[in-house]
């Protein structure tokens, strides 16, 4: 197909504003999707993704629209994630893309992930198309979000467009606005193929499948590519799109969008972000650049994935490693620890992209792991040497060895109604945050943008937020800077031994307070023995609590009726003794509740 009758969109949204509703309209609409194989979040192909009601991945479908003109255009829809944590997902999907429908609900109009993604359309030069989802809705405020739109944004809502996904009102007047509004891909005068790509999976059977968009050529079954960043060279097996479902094609014109496969099973040789061309034309002047990548993104979180059972490493290694190629976001290192054997120390870009990795890892490949608490990236000074990045708490060297530590601060911007002004800046405040803005926009509408450390929102910022507000706060978030802070590394005890996965970076204020609760959750959370167990939580040298959990005991005088009392004290004094001999030699078994808690940890106890 010609390059003049083809769009490619993105649907941008905060999450749960009908992003992926409106994508399964307008499949419907354009009769990719039949009514025997409709079904609801069509695009959402994971079974996380359906329970949560989130979109995670990126996904792609070709629709063929009848335009009004009587020509029949070609339109790549690229669905994205809504939730601050996948962010990355919709900036890739943005680089494939020409223009994006900026999807807001009416009823709950402009909350913190809108602007978060729309600036990030804007930032990408791209046509943005308003559309009010669920106008139908008694509670739809349209002109009341048309003005917190103008406020908030800056974008003209006199022609935003009146949706609602759900009953197929207005879905046709959104794909006439996409042909008219959105420009087809602008094509160079090179004839060597440039393509990027912007997504790629494993296949058992078909091995790596590449997800690309044709910048410059075509791309033919049977041709030899190249990617450029790894240098590795292969045959295009076989070419696709999704419409929604994989269809097979010989070609793949400039502008389009669409999968190759070529046996690839060596993982690395492929990176998201690489650009593909024809091997014979590599060494072309047109076409040795290479397309302009992703913004490698840093990891926020850090976290250590250990198998349950040892012999699954391995099996934990292959998994990490085909996950990683699905998504690029994560990064991931060996890591020993005393307690918990060989495992990963994995970086994510938030708490819920930490869940959601994890929760794959256990489902699509069968494994049973155990995490240790989140924690960030410390920049720690010592009193000799350079200063270096502390991700892990049990590489942080004793006190007298460290001149000072910084952490890291995010600006957080808050979207709520009034009614729940106060007890957020609460809650800000609480976490030793400092207030950098409060504006009024349209209506009931309230935006609070605080500073924060990165350490104090991980942990359970988010779900006391929507506690506090009853679910109608929304929460984006982005770096700002590090900054001089007085930290303390946190230690768990068991029997005076540490242990080193229970281990945790906090600030020296909240150090009582936090071991405390620590060493009563243990006490509840750990089985008892046959002989006394110590939980202790200290810093330094210096205990700040402690629990003793009881051991079993079984009632050796039972048998003694009668008799002199020294039969009696015989036997409990050999009791005694055999109980102190397996306290030297027995090892406390500690459940995974044991680390699940301390993400639990907080402190408006």
């Amino acid at each position: 197909m010609s390059e003049v009758l083809i769009r490619n969109f993105s649907i941008i949204a905060h999450i749960d504003h009908g992003k992926s509703t409106l994508a399964d309209a307008l499949m419907q609409v354009t009769g990719a999707v039949s009514d025997r194989n409709k079904k609801e979040q069509f695009l959402d192909q994971m079974d996380i993704e359906r329970e949560r009601g989130i979109t995670i991945k990126a996904q792609t479908v070709r629709l063929n629209h009848k335009a009004k003109d009587g020509k029949t255009y070609q339109l790549n829809l690229i669905d994205t994630p809504g939730h601050v944590d996948f962010a990355y997902e919709v900036s890739r999907s943005l680089k494939a893309c020409e223009g994006v429908i900026l999807v807001v609900d009416a009823a709950q109009g402009v909350e913190a992930q809108t602007l978060a993604n729309v600036y990030m359309a804007i930032e990408h030069n791209l046509e943005i198309i308003v559309a009010l989802n669920k106008v139908d809705l008694p509670a739809a405020d349209v002109e009341g979000v048309k003005s917190q739109i103008e406020e908030a944004i800056g974008l003209d809502t006199s022609d935003a467009l009146l949706v609602s996904a759900k009953n197929l009102i207005g879905i046709e007047e959104v794909l006439e606005r996409i042909v008219i509004k959105i420009p087809p891909p602008k094509i160079s005068s090179l004839q060597a193929l440039r393509a990027l790509v912007f997504d790629s999976w494993f296949d058992i059977y078909q091995g790596v499948i590449v997800l690309c968009r044709l910048v410059d050529g075509n791309l033919k079954k049977g041709d030899r590519i190249l990617f450029m960043n790894t240098n590795q060279e292969y045959e295009v097996l076989k070419l696709g799109f999704f419409s929604p479902f994989p269809k097979d094609t010989l070609q793949l014109n400039p502008g389009e969008v669409g999968f190759l496969t070529c046996g690839i099973k060596t993982i690395k040789d492929v990176q998201v972000g690489d650009t593909v061309t024809h091997k014979q034309s590599a060494n072309l002047d047109q076409a040795k650049k290479s397309l302009d990548g992703f913004k490698q993104v840093k990891p926020m979180v850090f976290s250590g994935l250990f198998p349950v059972e040892a012999p699954d490493y391995e099996e934990l290694k292959v998994a990490l490693e085909k996950l990683s190629l699905n998504d690029s976001s994560f990064t991931y290192e060996v890591e020993n620890s005393g307690a918990l054997g060989f495992g990963f120390r994995c970086g994510f870009l938030g708490l819920l992209h930490m869940e959601i990795v994890r929760e794959r890892l256990e489902r699509e490949f069968n494994l049973s792991l155990i995490s240790t608490a989140p924690s960030v990236v410390y920049k720690l000074y010592p009193t000799k040497g350079e200063a270096f990045e502390l991700e892990n708490p049990a590489d942080m060297p004793d006190t007298s060895k460290i001149e000072y530590m910084e952490e890291p601060f995010v600006k957080v911007s808050i979207h709520t109604p009034a009614d729940f002004v106060g007890t957020i800046l609460k809650l800000c405040e609480r976490k030793r945050g400092t207030q950098i803005n409060m504006e009024y926009i349209a209506g009931n509408r309230v935006v609070i943008d605080y500073k924060l450390p990165l350490n104090e929102m991980i942990l359970d910022f988010y779900d006391q937020l929507k506690s506090l507000s009853k679910g109608y706060a929304s929460l984006e978030y982005e770096f700002l800077e590090y900054e001089q802070a007085e930290l303390v590394k946190l230690d768990i005890l068991l029997n005076n031994e540490s242990v080193d996965a229970l281990s945790a970076i906090v600030h020296k204020s909240q150090a009582d307070t936090k071991g405390r609760f620590l060493a009563k959750k243990l006490k509840e959370l750990i089985p008892r023995q046959q002989y006394q167990i110590a939980i202790q939580a200290a810093v330094g040298a210096k205990i700040l609590a402690r629990e003793s959990l009881g051991a079993l005991r079984k009632d050796v005088t039972a048998k003694c009726y009668g008799g002199d009392i020294s039969r009696k004290r015989k036997l409990l004094e050999k009791q005694k003794a055999g109980k102190k001999r397996m306290k030297q030699v027995g090892k406390v078994s500690v459940p995974q509740e044991a680390f699940l808690a301390i993400l639990k940890t907080t402190d408006n106890k």
